[in-house]
C-alpha cells in the first residue's frame, strides 16, 4: 500500500506541473504575450542595437531558461546524490516556478510599458523552475521501484499528465472563448500555477527522500560547487565506464530531438503549409492530451510483453510513419466562391463589388516592411482591410474582422487595371481570390504559395497523390486530416516520452541518479535546439514539408543508435555502481 501511495505522489506531480506546461505554454500565454508585446512597442522593439518580435522574444525566454538549467543540472545532481535534498530541491523550484507563474496574472495591471517585461522575466523564471523541478524529479524515478516497475511507473506518470493538463485545458479555454473581461487571461495563468503547487503538495507529503548512507556533511557554495564540477568532470573522464548509458543518451538525443521538434512545430506547419485555422489547432491540442494518457498506460503493457527496448523502436518506427503521413496531407482544391480567402460579390444596388475575407483566413504577415504587407498596401485599394492599430508606427494594415471575427464587408470598384495587378502579384501570395457577378463574374486566382497549391517542391508529389486518389474521392477536409494526426501523434507521445525515461532510469545507479537525470536533461534541452534549426534551414533551401522530413531522419538517427544499446549490460554496471559506492560507506 505505501509503495502505490508513494507512485499516486509521483504521478501527482506530473498532473499538476503540466497545466503551466499546456494552459500557459502552448496555448494561451504565446498570444497573450504577443498583444502584450504589441500594446507596448508596436510589431517590434530594439534591444541590445537588434530588433526583436514577440515570438523571437518568447522563444528566448524559452531557450534561457532551459538552457540556464540544462547546464546547471548535473553539477546540481551531484550535491543531490550525496545529501538527502531531492525533494528540497523539488519543492523550492516548484515553487518558484508555480509562483512565477501565479505572477504572470499581474502583468497587465503593472502599466503598458513595463507589463511585457515583467511576462517575460516571470515566464523565463517559471521556466527555470520547471525544468529544474524536473531534473530531481525524472531523479526519483528509480527510487519509486525495481527496474521490472519502472515502465509502469514512469508511463503512469506521464499519463496522469496529459490528463490533469487536458482537463484545466479544457476549462481554461472554455473561459476564453465564452467569457468577456480582462481578467480572464491572468486567471488562467494564476490557476495553473495553483494548479501545479497544489498537487505538488501530494508529491511532497507522499513520496519519501531517498535515503543516502553517510550522508554528506552540509558544505559551503564555494566548495559545494568545486565538488559538483570536479564530479562531473570526474564522470565525463571516465565515460568508458558508462558507456551503454552515454550511447543510449546518444541515441536519445537524436530521437527526443526528432519529436519534440515535430510537435513543437505542428502549430507553425499546420497554418503556414495546410492552411489550418486557431481552433483547429487548440482542438487538436485537446485531442493529444486525452489520447496520450490511455495509450501510455497501452505501451507499458506493450513493453510487459515485448521488452522497453523493443516498444520504443517501435513507437519510433511509428513516428516515422507519421511524419510521412503528415507529407502526404494537403487541403483539397477550391470549388466554392466562399472557400477563397478575398471574396468578390457583385452588388446591383450599389454597382460596386462587396469584398470580404474568408472568416478564419490568416492574417497578413505585421512587420510594416514586409513584401507581404508592401502588396497588401499597394492593392489595399481593392482588398477588404483596415488600418491595424497595434502598429504605433509604419501604414501596417490586417484582414477586416470584428470584434468576434466575423468578416467586414468593404465596397470597393474593380477595373481592368487593378484586377490585372492583382491576379500578377498571385505568383508570389500566399493567398487565393474569387469574383462572383459583375463585369469580372466567375474568375479567380490562386497563390503559388497557397495551401492548395501543389507541384513545386521537392516533396509535392506525395501530398498531390494522396490528395487525388484518398483525401479527393472521400471529401477528407485538411482539417479533419491534421485532427487524424493529432490523434495518432497523442498515442504515441506519452508512449515513447514514458519508455524513453523508463529505459534511462534502468541504467542509472540509483546512489547517482540526480547527477545522471541531470545529464539526461542536458541532452534534452541542446536536443530542443537542433529540431528547429534544422526545420528553419531546410525551409529555407527547399520548404516546409522537406523541413519536416528531415527531422524524420534524427528519429530515424536515433532509432539506428538504440538498436545497439545493450540493455543488460546498462543495467549490471548501474548495480556494479551502486555496490561500489555502498561498499566505499560501509568502509
Amino acid at each position: 500500500m505505501a509503495e502505490d501511495q508513494r507512485v499516486r505522489g509521483y504521478c501527482a506531480y506530473d498532473w499538476g506541473k503540466s497545466a503551466f506546461e499546456t494552459s500557459v505554454t502552448t496555448a494561451v500565454f504565446p498570444a497573450w504575450f504577443a498583444y502584450l508585446f504589441a500594446e507596448a512597442n508596436g510589431i517590434s522593439t530594439k534591444i541590445l542595437g537588434s530588433e526583436w518580435t514577440a515570438d523571437a522574444m518568447f522563444s528566448a525566454a524559452v531557450m534561457v531558461g532551459a538552457l540556464l538549467v540544462a547546464i546547471c543540472a548535473p553539477s546540481l545532481g551531484v550535491i543531490a546524490d550525496r545529501r538527502m535534498i531531492k525533494i528540497w530541491w523539488l519543492r523550492t523550484l516548484t515553487w518558484v516556478g508555480s509562483i512565477s507563474c501565479v505572477l504572470l496574472a499581474l502583468s497587465p495591471y503593472l502599466g503598458v510599458s513595463i507589463g511585457w517585461i515583467w511576462a517575460t522575466i516571470m515566464f523565463m523564471v517559471a521556466n527555470v523552475g520547471l525544468n529544474g523541478a524536473g531534473v530531481f524529479y525524472n531523479a526519483l524515478l528509480p527510487h519509486m521501484g525495481d527496474e521490472s516497475e519502472m515502465d509502469s511507473i514512469s508511463n503512469k506518470a506521464f499519463a496522469a499528465g496529459y490528463l490533469g493538463g487536458g482537463l484545466l485545458l479544457v476549462v481554461h479555454l472554455g473561459m476564453v472563448l465564452t467569457l468577456d473581461g480582462g481578467w480572464v487571461i491572468p486567471f488562467v495563468m494564476a490557476s495553473s500555477g495553483i494548479w501545479w503547487l497544489g498537487f505538488a503538495q501530494m508529491t511532497f507529503k507522499m513520496v519519501p527522500e531517498p535515503h543516502i548512507e553517510d550522508e554528506m556533511e552540509p558544505m559551503g557554495l564555494v566548495a559545494s560547487t568545486k565538488l559538483a564540477l570536479g564530479e562531473v568532470l570526474s564522470t565525463l573522464k571516465d565515460i568508458k565506464s558508462f558507456r551503454t548509458l552515454f550511447f543510449y543518451m546518444l541515441a536519445y538525443f537524436c530521437f527526443i530531438d526528432g519529436i519534440n521538434s515535430v510537435t513543437a512545430l505542428a502549430g507553425v506547419f499546420g497554418i503556414v503549409v495546410l492552411g489550418l485555422t486557431t481552433t483547429g489547432l487548440i482542438l487538436t491540442i485537446l485531442i493529444i492530451q486525452f489520447v496520450a494518457a490511455p495509450a501510455a498506460i497501452g505501451f507499458t503493457k506493450l513493453a510487459d510483453k515485448w521488452g522497453t527496448k523493443k516498444a520504443l523502436q517501435f513507437s519510433l518506427i511509428c513516428w516515422c510513419v507519421v511524419i510521412v503521413g503528415a507529407l502526404s496531407f494537403a487541403p483539397l482544391e477550391l470549388e466554392e466562391h466562399e472557400d477563397y480567402d478575398i471574396q468578390y460579390t457583385w452588388d446591383e444596388e450599389s454597382s460596386t463589388y462587396v469584398a470580404e475575407a474568408r472568416e478564419g483566413v490568416n492574417n497578413i504577415a505585421a512587420l510594416p516592411d514586409d513584401d507581404e504587407q508592401k502588396w497588401a498596401l499597394e492593392n489595399r485599394d481593392i482588398l477588404p482591410v483596415q488600418k491595424n492599430e497595434d502598429v504605433r508606427d509604419g501604414d501596417a494594415v490586417e484582414w477586416a474582422f470584428d470584434d468576434d471575427g466575423a468578416p467586414v464587408p468593404v465596397n470597393v470598384i474593380l477595373t481592368e487595371d487593378s484586377l490585372a495587378k492583382l491576379s500578377d502579384s498571385m505568383d508570389e501570395s500566399r493567398f487565393s481570390y474569387s469574383i462572383e457577378g459583375g463585369e469580372f463574374g466567375d474568375q479567380t486566382g490562386l497563390g503559388v504559395n497557397h495551401p492548395t497549391s501543389l507541384g513545386d517542391g521537392v516533396l509535392d508529389f506525395i501530398p498531390d497523390t494522396a490528395r487525388s486518389l484518398i483525401w479527393a474521392p472521400l471529401g477528407i477536409t485538411v482539417f479533419f486530416q491534421f485532427l487524424l494526426l493529432g490523434a495518432f501523434a497523442g498515442a504515441l507521445l506519452g508512449g515513447s516520452q514514458g519508455l524513453a525515461r523508463s529505459m534511462f532510469g534502468q541504467m542509472v545507479p540509483e546512489t547517482r541518479s540526480a547527477e545522471f537525470f541531470g545529464f539526461f536533461g542536458f541532452f534534452g534541452k541542446v536536443a530542443a535546439l537542433l529540431g528547429p534549426l534544422i526545420y528553419a534551414v531546410m525551409t529555407v533551401w527547399f520548404d516546409s514539408r522537406v523541413g519536416i522530413f528531415a527531422i524524420s531522419l534524427l528519429i530515424v538517427a536515433g532509432a539506428i543508435l538504440l538498436r545497439k544499446v545493450d540493455v543488460e549490460d546498462g543495467i549490471a554496471v548501474a548495480k556494479a555502481e551502486d555496490e561500489r559506492n555502498r561498499s566505499k560507506v560501509a568502509e
